[in-house]
């Protein structure tokens, strides 16, 4: 492996090394069930817990996990042979996604949420019935302060992708362990790296225009002010209830001198 190449794989194991510790992610006799779409985020994912595990002299237990969702060109055979060079355990999962997709929704703009909804219940359904106890998702840290601002601009509310989830039935935990690793860095280290990445126009579906243009809004204040992307990803941990307006977070009609406010 090149020494740039060395380097920025030793940059994102550090930060993926961080976030476990930090929110702690993983723990020994975990089971572990990677999600890997084929894009380059995932496989930056999978590779990196690969690494972990190694370094940890498998403390925890890992599988990779493709979902199969019926696109016409999909093809995993590059996949596999990658998954067994690195002896991954890992298993493809085929589905009818795109044609139930397909058939509820009229364009493809509208295909994403369905999509993203339905592939979500068969992660959980398998890691249910194999006993694992935690699913890991390729989202960064561009991914987070991107949805924060989406949140906040087209629903009202302050929130993103947590770092650590406990599913609504309370029986799966999922894990980001990439929320501090950088877009551009994953970039760089997917091409050294030369993953079998899926094309990007193998759905029919367009990215999100939403997303695109509050991604662009970041890229050009990051222009005038490089530290926007960390402070705003600072600022997802460092929330003040008593400078925001939440009734449920700060009680405001006890809130007179002389009265503390618990």
């Amino acid at each position: 492996m090149p020494t740039t190449a060395k380097t920025k794989e030793k940059k994102l194991l550090h930060y993926t090394g961080k976030a476990i510790a930090n929110f702690n992610l993983i723990q020994t006799g975990d089971k572990v069930l990677a999600c890997l779409s084929g894009g380059k985020d995932s496989f930056t994912l999978v590779n990196l817990l690969r690494l972990l595990q190694l370094r940890t002299n498998y403390k925890f237990q890992l599988r990779v996990l493709i979902i199969d969702k019926g696109l016409p060109n999909f093809d995993a055979t590059q996949i596999e042979t990658w998954l067994q060079s690195k002896k991954l355990d890992y298993e493809i999962v085929k589905t009818n996604i795109f044609a139930i997709v397909q058939n509820k929704n009229s364009t493809p703009n509208s295909y994403c949420v369905l999509c993203s909804r339905l592939r979500r219940g068969h992660i959980y359904a398998y890691a249910k019935k194999h006993s694992f106890n935690k699913i890991a998702l390729g989202h960064h840290r561009d991914d987070l302060i991107t949805s924060l601002l989406m949140s906040m601009f087209y629903n009202g509310s302050i929130a993103s992708m947590p770092p650590k989830l406990l599913t609504d039935d309370q029986q799966l935990i999922v894990i980001r362990p990439l929320v501090y690793c950088q877009e551009k860095d994953i970039i760089h280290y997917v091409e050294a790296q030369q993953f079998p990445v899926i094309a990007k126009n193998l759905c029919i579906a367009k990215e999100n225009p939403t997303r695109q243009k509050t991604q662009a809004l970041i890229a050009t204040l990051t222009k005038q002010n490089i530290k926007i992307p960390s402070n705003l990803l600072h600022a997802l941990s460092n929330v003040r209830p008593s400078h925001l307006m939440d009734k449920k977070l700060w009680d405001f009609k006890s809130l007179e001198i002389g009265n503390v406010v618990e």
